[in-house]
């Protein structure tokens, strides 16, 4: 028997990969879709996008039975939509970022452990196939303990081509939470190492002046369990005309006790420097697992475990993600957890 799942919000593209695959996908039936937006729901319906049957969601849960609903709507919106499917004992999985609020968050967490029920999130960068292998090559030892990363998850603002909500006033929840939670999700499955500590982190607003309480800028230092450091940026600082084609985009630099790693999104190989080796080894990507954060959170509800992305993991990531842009808008430091 499928898994019944309801959709609430379109209004960001990443949702459109899980409702593709949901519609698909024989493990899963698409029993109902809500637009609350008048603007998403016009767009909808011209560019058949999506089938949307409800415009309220309180009354689709109403009069959708459905085990799962999946969220997309506009960050500051997502945490509550989350917490009533909860309430409602319905599992969860949305587009990233979870949510935009701490205390949000403590509801979401307290629900699902009270009811049993699972969250996912689209946390697909584990399923390509640069960082799978990366993932495979630490984890077998080939730089020794690691020591330092740094990376560059910068991305183009797309001012005027982005939806229009990111640039309302609580609506977007910050950059860092925004784009960071991929790599706070990324960096302990890639190593094996826990992140304890946001040593430091900045937020600002850089390039839209116009719009000054939007900051553009996000860059951070974390600490993993075993001392070693991080130091990334995900500002919105990448050129437009770019857009997401530069070697640049998810690059990470990983230096360990036996050499070094550099991998990015964009490049062809994983670029291998073990000590002891005069010559640089160009590594094969692994072949790329599509779809892979869904598969995860399926196995999570029908057999109780993940072999990927958890529920453990999107709450953790989450949690890092919020304090991290807490820690950039705040002023703190050397938040543990």
């Amino acid at each position: 028997m499928p898994i019944k799942i309801a959709f609430m919000g379109f209004r960001h593209v990443h949702i459109f990969d899980l409702y593709t695959r949901a519609n698909e996908w024989p493990e899963y039936e698409v029993v109902a879709a809500c637009e609350e937006d008048v603007a998403t729901r016009a767009q909808l319906a011209e560019n058949g996008k999506a089938r949307i049957t409800h415009d309220n969601y309180a009354q689709m849960l109403d009069e959708a039975p459905c085990d799962v609903v999946a969220v997309g709507d506009y960050y500051g919106k997502r945490g509550s939509i989350i917490i009533e499917a909860l309430k409602r004992g319905k599992h969860v999985i949305a587009d990233k970022p979870l949510c935009t609020d701490l205390a949000e968050l403590d509801e979401i967490e307290r629900l699902a452990a009270e009811k049993g029920l699972k969250v996912g999130c689209m946390l697909d960068m584990r399923d390509n196939g640069t960082f799978m292998r990366v993932h495979q090559l630490i984890r077998s030892g080939a730089i020794g303990e690691v020591h330092s990363i740094t990376f560059g998850g910068q991305h183009p603002l797309m001012l005027g081509t982005r939806p229009g909500w990111y640039f309302e006033a609580g609506k977007h929840g910050g950059t860092i939470n925004d784009i960071g939670i991929h790599a706070f999700d990324l960096i302990p499955w890639m190593t094996g190492l826990r992140i304890k500590e946001v040593t430091c982190a900045a937020s600002w607003n850089a390039v839209p002046k116009d719009i000054p309480h939007f900051k553009d800028a996000g860059q951070f230092m974390l600490k993993l369990e075993n001392d070693g450091g991080v130091m990334g940026d995900v500002s919105y600082f990448m050129p437009d005309s770019m857009g997401y084609t530069l070697d640049l985009y998810w690059r990470y630099t990983i230096f360990g006790s036996e050499g070094m790693i550099e991998a990015s999104y964009n490049l062809k190989h994983i670029r291998l420097a073990k000590n002891g080796t005069p010559e640089i080894e160009n590594i094969e990507p692994s072949e790329p697992n599509p779809g892979g954060y869904l598969r995860s959170f399926t196995e999570e509800i029908t057999t109780g475990q993940a072999s990927g992305v958890s529920t453990a993991d999107v709450l953790l990531a989450s949690r890092i993600a919020l304090l991290t842009q807490q820690a950039g808008d705040q002023g703190l430091c050397r938040i543990n957890f």
